[in-house]
C-alpha cells in the first residue's frame, strides 16, 4: 500500500506554553492527518535534549523529555488544581525558557502525586533508576557534564554507594515521576493515533551523546580514556554539507565489548523504542557498515578513518530478539556499495530526498535516483532547506528546468513547492513523507536544522497555531486521493 506521512517534531506543535507537548494539540494534529488520509506521523527523537538542544544529542535513549509533558494532562489527572496563564504565541521554541516556566508546575504536580503499584513497577526498571540518579547528580553539580563531577559521583554506576543518593532521594523520585508521566501521556497519544489509523515513525540516532546516562553508566561500551573523555569521536568527513566535515563529538562504540555482551546495549535501545513507535528510522545507518573514527584531539572531522562495524551481527541479533521490528535505513550521502547491500539484505526501506536527486546541472533536469517501491521519498528532511528555500537558491535557468521537469512528470497545478509535493506523492515509493514546512510552503525562516552548526535557530521552529495548516491540508488531501495514496 502506498501511504503518505508528515514530518513534524513534537516540539513544533502549537500550544500555550512555549513548545508542543503531548496534549490536545498533538491529538488535534493526529485528527488533521487522519482526515487528510495521511497514515504516518514522523517525529524527531523525543529524548531530553543536550548540547545545542539537538534531539540527536539526548542524554538518554530511553527517557522522554519532560518538556513534552502536557500540563493540561496533569490537570485532568488531578495532579494540578489550576493551569498557568498561557504564554504569548511564537514561531520559535526558547528551550531554556520553556523548561524554566514548566519546572515549578511539574514539581507542584509531583507534590500531589500518590504513587501506586503501576508507578512503583515502572520506577523499578533499571534504566529509570539509573536515569533518575544521573539527572539528580547533574542537578547537584549545576548541570556539569558527568566527566567533570567528583570521582565518587563519576564512579557511582560501579560502586552504587548508597550514601551518595540518600540525600537526593526526593529528587530521584521526582525524576522517576517525570518519566512515568511521560510514558503515560505518550501511551495515550500513541493509542489515539492508532485509533485514527495513524502510525508513528520514530527516529533513533546511531550514536549517544558523551554526557548521557548510557556513557556514564556503561563506560566499557565506549572507547574512553581513564577520566571518561573519549579517545575517538564520531562524525563524517567533508561532504555536501561541510568542507571540514561534521565532528559530532559522540564517543565511538567499543564493538568488541558489545559483542561479548550479545549486543544487549542495542537490544535495550531499539527494544524500548519499538514500544514507542510502529516504525523506527536509524539515523546514520551507514555506521552499521563503516563509521568515521576521528581522534578526539582533532578540532574538525577532516582527519579520521573509515572502520568496519559488525552490522550483520547486530541486526541479526535485533531481528532474532525483537519480533515485529520494523526499521528504516537513513542511507543518504556518498555510500560505499556494501552499505546498500547491508540495507537490502534485511529488506529495509531507504530514503530518497527530491532536493538531492533532481539534477539541474545539465541541459535538462533528470532524476539521479531510481524510483522504486521499497523506499521512502521525501521532498526534504529536517537537515536540509525547505522546498521554497531550495527553489529560491536556484538560478533562473535552473528554476526553468525544474518547472519543465515537474510538468513532464505530471506534477502540475499550484506553486512549485506544491508541485514538488505532488511529485513525491506520484512516486512508486511505499511511503512519501512531506515535512510540515513544505506542506505550508514556508521558506528559510522555517528551516529546522543546518548541519555543522550548533545552537539557535536550529531546532526552534514551531507553528504559532493550526490555521494555516488546516488550509494547507485540504489541497494535500486532494493530491493524496488523486495519486491513490488514500
Amino acid at each position: 500500500m502506498r501511504e503518505t506521512g508528515i514530518l513534524l517534531s513534537l516540539s513544533s506543535l502549537p500550544g500555550g506554553y512555549g513548545a508542543g507537548d503531548m496534549g490536545a494539540e498533538a491529538m488535534a494534529f493526529v485528527d488533521f492527518l487522519s482526515e487528510a488520509g495521511v497514515k504516518v506521523w514522523q517525529l524527531l527523537p523525543l529524548g531530553p535534549t543536550g548540547y545545542g538542544n539537538s534531539p540527536y544529542q539526548p542524554d538518554s535513549s530511553q527517557a522522554g523529555d519532560p518538556m513534552y509533558i502536557s500540563l493540561a494532562g496533569l490537570l485532568s489527572e488531578g495532579l494540578l488544581s489550576e493551569l498557568p496563564p498561557p504564554l504569548a504565541a511564537g514561531s520559535r521554541v526558547d528551550f531554556e525558557a520553556v523548561r524554566a516556566f514548566r519546572a515549578p508546575w511539574l514539581r507542584r504536580a509531583f507534590e500531589g502525586f500518590q504513587p501506586g503499584g503501576d508507578y512503583e513497577a515502572f520506577a523499578r526498571q533499571p534504566w529509570v533508576q539509573d536515569y533518575a540518579v544521573f539527572r539528580s547528580f547533574k542537578m547537584l553539580h549545576n548541570g556539569a557534564c558527568w566527566i567533570d563531577w567528583p570521582q565518587a559521583y563519576r564512579d557511582w554506576p560501579k560502586t552504587r554507594d548508597p550514601s551518595l543518593i540518600a540525600p537526593l532521594e526526593a529528587e530521584i523520585r521526582f525524576q522517576c515521576f517525570l518519566q512515568y508521566q511521560f510514558a503515560r501521556q505518550w501511551r495515550r497519544l500513541r493509542d489515539y493515533a492508532h485509533e485514527k489509523g495513524v502510525k508513528l515513525l520514530g527516529d533513533m540516532p546511531f550514536y549517544v551523546g558523551l554526557d548521557s546516562v548510557e556513557v556514564w553508566a556503561g563506560r566499557d561500551n565506549f572507547l574512553l580514556e581513564q577520566d571518561g573523555r573519549p579517545s575517538f569521536v564520531a562524525g563524517v568527513p567533508p561532504d555536501y554539507f561541510s568542507e571540514t566535515g561534521q565532528r559530532w563529538g559522540n564517543p565511538i562504540y567499543n564493538w568488541e565489548k558489545l559483542q561479548k555482551d550479545g549486543y544487549q546495549f542495542w537490544i535495550d535501545r531499539i527494544g524500548y523504542s519499538q514500544k514507542l513507535f510502529d516504525v523506527l528510522r536509524i539515523d546514520h545507518f551507514r555506521a552499521f557498515d563503516t563509521f568515521w573514527k576521528i581522534p578526539s584531539s582533532c578540532p574538525t572531522a577532516v582527519e579520521g578513518a573509515w572502520i568496519e562495524a559488525p552490522g550483520y551481527a547486530v541486526l541479526d541479533t535485533l531481528y532474532e530478539t525483537l519480533p515485529g521490528l520494523q526499521l528504516v535505513a537513513e542511507d543518504l550521502g556518498d555510500l560505499r556499495p556494501e552499505v546498500l547491500t547491508l540495507r537490502d539484505h534485511y529488506h529495509l526501506p531507504g530514503m530518497k530526498v527530491l532536493e538531492f536527486t533532481v539534477d539541474l546541472a545539465g541541459k535538462r533536469a533528470r532524476d539521479t535516483s531510481p524510483d522504486k517501491t521499497r523506499q521512502i521519498v521525501y521532498t526534504g528532511t529536517h537537515d536540509n532547506a525547505t522546498v521554497v528555500e531550495w527553489y529560491e537558491s536556484l538560478t533562473i535557468p535552473q528554476r526553468r528546468k525544474l518547472r519543465r521537469y515537474l510538468k513532464e512528470r505530471g506534477a502540475v497545478g499550484g506553486q512549485v513547492y506544491q508541485r514538488m509535493v505532488r511529485l513525491a506523492l506520484k512516486s512508486k515509493a511505499e511511503l512519501a513523507v512531506i515535512p510540515a514546512q513544505d506542506v505550508l510552503g514556508l521558506g528559510r525562516e522555517a528551516r529546522m536544522n543546518l548541519p555543522g552548526t550548533v545552537g539557535a535557530p536550529n531546532w526552534q521552529w514551531r507553528l504559532k497555531d493550526f490555521e494555516a495548516l488546516k488550509k494547507a491540508m485540504k489541497p494535500l488531501a486532494r493530491a493524496i486521493r488523486e495519486t491513490k495514496r488514500a
